[in-house]
């Protein structure tokens, strides 16, 4: 359906970006130095100093710089999976045939690399007042299944999840957390940083994300005996001899140097980053007043996200009929209501990227087959009771009814305006 209040908004000339790399000069800086040295591969200055900064900044003793947040994820499920089962035979995963608990509204790159590994997600239904794995949910599934013994967390859209009663359950129960803290770099919960709380912890510099290398991730450990490992492995696990010499299976997982000075170059600018962030954030949540939408939720208390991506849910009451399916959607205009899909076709009108809120995992056809537990128990039991009106599942609530909002560090307050305004036009 076209946007029906066209009419009144010219697009931007420019597109506007969800959330696009904002620079600033030293990155080429660092860049050049590593041309000028001809450290253009997976060793040199920039690479030693992006470790130290990620370090300092987490509060992490050892840090090891890789070419994705996903390889980090890997190795981090790799190292977890020795800890917990031994050294796994060749072309075996460590986690062959283990259950592991994920948080369920994520992207894939959290999941995906359970599977590298062999193991068996088990998603762990979302709780509404972070969008973040819920502790309930967490309990319910160790009482289901008790010989689980690792759990993978995410901090949504930048948003850390209540990680102490996350913690108490997991100590509870013996298990091992991995955080995946790729989109909250630089958020922190009572004061200290997300990417430190669990035994392996993951950030990404994808080009999207709070501060960027292009590409490029960190694995950050209390455990010189797991950064070393996570070193060997990221360069094809070569062992220390004259010649190629390898004993065990090793990835081309580590950063390079070039890479690493784009990343050294974003550092110094993490924090004003994330104050634009809040204040995008901020501006949403004042212009959008009086309409039947709410903001993503955060636990003020105890934790400051970074605010990386701005999102809305719109609530139950004010939706239109839509209804998608695995690629399509479709809705129906109502007056007075709007749906996320109305939304996002109305800022794509004006040249704004918005985007739906991460599809949860459970939801995703690669994975339906895998358990799902709510804080009620076992999911899939359960979608009768959510077609009947009951918010059982809690992810698949926010997936229907919420939407990410352009949050673009470089957006005027114009612009943001014209988006403000083309929400309020979806509601009359």
């Amino acid at each position: 359906m076209a946007f029906e209040n066209a009419g009144k908004f010219a697009p931007f000339e420019k597109k506007l970006w969800l959330s696009s790399p904002t620079m600033h000069g030293e990155e080429i800086k660092y860049i050049q130095e590593a041309y000028r040295s001809n450290w253009m591969s997976t060793a040199g200055e920039n690479i030693d100093e992006v470790e130290k900064l990620a370090q300092e900044k987490i509060g992490c003793r050892y840090a090891v710089a890789l070419s994705a947040g996903t390889a980090a994820l890997h190795l981090a499920m790799k190292l977890a999976g020795q800890e917990l089962y031994g050294q796994s035979p060749m072309g075996h995963g460590t986690l062959e045939g283990k259950r592991v608990f994920a948080s369920d509204m994520t992207f894939d790159a959290t999941v995906n690399p359970i599977v590298y590994e062999g193991g068996i997600p088990v998603f762990i239904d979302t709780e509404e007042d972070t969008w973040n794995m819920d502790p309930i949910a967490l309990e319910k599934a160790f009482e289901i299944y008790p010989e689980v013994k690792m759990v993978v967390m995410a901090h949504l859209y930048g948003t850390p999840g209540k990680l102490d009663e996350l913690k108490e359950v997991c100590e509870k129960y013996g298990a091992i957390i991995i955080e995946d803290a790729a989109e909250s770099l630089g958020a922190t919960y009572k004061g200290k940083q997300t990417g430190s709380f669990g035994r392996y912890n993951c950030i990404s510099y994808n080009g999207n994300k709070i501060i960027t290398g292009s590409a490029g991730g960190m694995l950050l450990t209390d455990s010189l005996e797991a950064a070393d490992k996570a070193r060997k492995w990221s360069t094809q696990a070569r062992e220390a001899a004259a010649w190629y010499q390898h004993e065990e299976l090793g990835y081309n997982y580590r950063m390079s140097n070039v890479i690493a000075g784009i990343v050294r170059g974003q550092f110094p600018h993490l924090e004003e980053h994330i104050a634009r962030k809040k204040e995008i954030y901020e501006r949403y949540k004042e212009g959008l007043k009086g309409l039947p939408v709410r903001m993503n939720p955060y636990d003020a208390q105890n934790s400051e996200p970074n605010f990386w991506l701005s999102c809305l849910i719109i609530d139950k009451d004010a939706m239109c009929r839509q209804i998608r399916d695995e690629r399509d959607v479709c809705y129906v205009k109502e007056a007075g209501k709007s749906c996320p899909t109305e939304i996002l076709e109305a800022i794509a009108f004006i040249n704004a990227e918005g985007r739906p809120i991460w599809k949860p995992m459970h939801m995703q056809p690669i994975y339906r087959m895998n358990g799902f537990i709510t804080k009620k128990g076992n999911g899939r039991a359960m979608t009768n009771a959510y077609i009947a009106g009951s918010t059982v599942d809690v992810g698949m609530d926010i997936f229907s009814r919420g939407l990410c909002l352009p949050s673009d560090n470089k957006m005027t307050p114009e612009q943001q305006n014209t988006v403000i305004d083309i929400i309020r036009a979806c509601f009359e």
